[in-house]
């Protein structure tokens, strides 16, 4: 039997979540592969920022992506290439970006270092041969991208953004960006998480520039190549690296999940195996439906939120189309 949101429109289903107290604020976008078709706000203004969390990741996995297209890394390229005082088992670029590097997590808003919490927290398991979640692993990525393009990973997410016509879309720094509701009840310190500009986790941003990133990515999984990102390279990282591995801790709620350079792929419930992208910690949301050829965006600022159901808003918007 189908629930009452699974019945609502895209705008109902988070004015819903908005109107009872499940989510704080948020901002609903959707896009096509021409622009932005519906963007509207709750609690908020559609232009507000809003911590992005782990949409961070797949963002700086295209940056990774965009030096291999460009020939100056490979899937292949070793961490130690950029850190060569990494001395545990040396997972590759392919290993950190699909969670099959091994590393040891620390929490999300560690006041250690990361550099440092990477070249000593050891590896769980070796490189490949299993999976686990990592925010870590994006700390080797953007040593990496370092190493080979020559600029902070946070310069190189610009240069990604500047290519869509919007410099200095993303970044960092969280200053102005909405609030975590409950951040503290999660346990979560967000000072001292902001403080390490995570390139796991970090980035902060308005839902109209991650529209028009998930724009071009619909131009480009339709064969366009005159975009940032050739089809070729897209669909690579597209292709699921960790199907039939073992989950390292079978318990965590993301052992269900499969995925590829960046992107978890046909997330469980959406209703395509094509789908892909990537939520975040406080409820943030960004995906991809080539075969609806739509691309959606929430940003909202909840931990905790009992009754939102990412995959109940995902078919409803691929049943809008």
């Amino acid at each position: 039997m189908l629930s009452t949101h699974d019945r609502s429109s895209p705008r109902d289903i988070v004015r819903d979540h908005v109107a009872s107290g499940r989510l704080p604020s948020a901002v609903l976008g959707i896009a096509d592969a021409s622009g932005v078709r519906e963007l509207v706000a709750f609690g908020a203004d559609p232009a507000d920022r809003f911590p992005l969390f782990s949409i961070t990741k797949p963002i700086v996995a295209l940056t990774a992506a965009r030096l291999i297209q460009d020939g100056r890394l490979t899937v292949d390229t070793p961490l130690q290439a950029a850190l060569p005082e990494f001395t545990d088992a040396t997972p590759t670029l392919a290993h950190l970006a699909s969670h099959r590097s091994g590393l040891d997590e620390p929490p999300l808003d560690t006041a250690v270092p990361l550099r440092h919490e990477l070249l000593t927290r050891g590896q769980v398991f070796a490189p490949g041969s299993a999976v686990e979640y990592s925010t870590l692993a994006y700390s080797g990525i953007a040593a990496l991208i370092e190493h080979a393009g020559g600029q902070g990973w946070e310069a190189e997410v610009d240069d990604l953004f500047t290519s869509l016509g919007a410099p200095h879309a993303v970044s960092a720094d969280l200053a102005d960006a909405h609030p975590i509701a409950d951040a503290a009840a999660a346990g979560h310190d967000m000072t001292t998480f902001a403080a390490q500009r995570n390139p796991g986790a970090g980035l902060g941003g308005r839902a109209e520039d991650l529209l028009r990133l998930g724009s071009a990515l619909l131009r480009i999984t339709a064969g366009d190549d005159q975009q940032f990102l050739s089809p070729a390279t897209l669909d690579a990282m597209r292709v699921p690296q960790t199907i039939g591995l073992p989950r390292f801790d079978p318990a965590s709620p993301a052992a269900d999940r499969e995925w590829g350079f960046g992107w978890h792929i046909a997330p469980t419930g959406f209703g395509d195996d094509a789908v892909f992208g990537h939520g975040g910690w406080a409820g943030t949301e960004f995906w991809i439906h080539p075969t609806a050829g739509l691309a959606w965006v929430l940003l909202t600022n909840r931990a905790i939120r009992d009754g939102v159901d990412a995959a109940v808003l995902a078919r409803a918007i691929a049943d809008s189309r």
